[in-house]
């Protein structure tokens, strides 16, 4: 598979979703490395448990763009537990495949999603340690 010859992973390059920061974010992540290859940063917004908005920042090929766009797409407005449900694969389905060599590129939004919601959580029930404990639990049967 030659990766411009996906349809679906060039439109979400050519037309990325969700672009962008949230002032006042209730949750940040990052996944990559910012001084020498790719990277995703994500911005969360939570409210009565849904994920009200997401927006990101990504620095990196179209496999990096798009998997970060299509991420977004996947997990707006669900539930947080059901939005940790979507993982890498999930990704890689939704934009139709991806080559071999751009694997990676589908976990780096799936990671920093993952960040953003536990400084969610620790930024809105820091006296809550059993409940942080347990989605860092879930987090970590993914």
């Amino acid at each position: 598979m030659q990766i411009y010859d996906n349809e679906k992973l060039i439109e979400h390059f050519m037309n990325p979703c969700n672009v962008g920061r949230i002032d006042n974010a209730d949750g940040i992540g990052m996944a990559g490395d910012p001084s020498c290859s790719d990277y995703v940063k994500i911005y969360i917004k939570v409210g009565d448990g849904q994920l009200m908005d997401i927006k990101y920042e990504v620095h990196g090929c179209p496999a990096a763009i798009a998997t970060s766009s299509v991420f977004s797409e996947l997990v707006k407005g669900k539930a947080i537990y059901d939005a940790l449900e979507i993982n890498d694969q999930d990704v890689v389905e939704a934009l139709n495949g991806l080559p071999e060599q751009k694997l990676h590129c589908s976990c780096m939004a799936v990671e920093a999603f993952d960040k953003a919601i536990i400084d969610w959580v620790i930024r809105t029930l820091p006296e809550y340690k059993e409940e942080i404990e347990s989605m860092m639990e879930h987090l970590s049967q993914k």
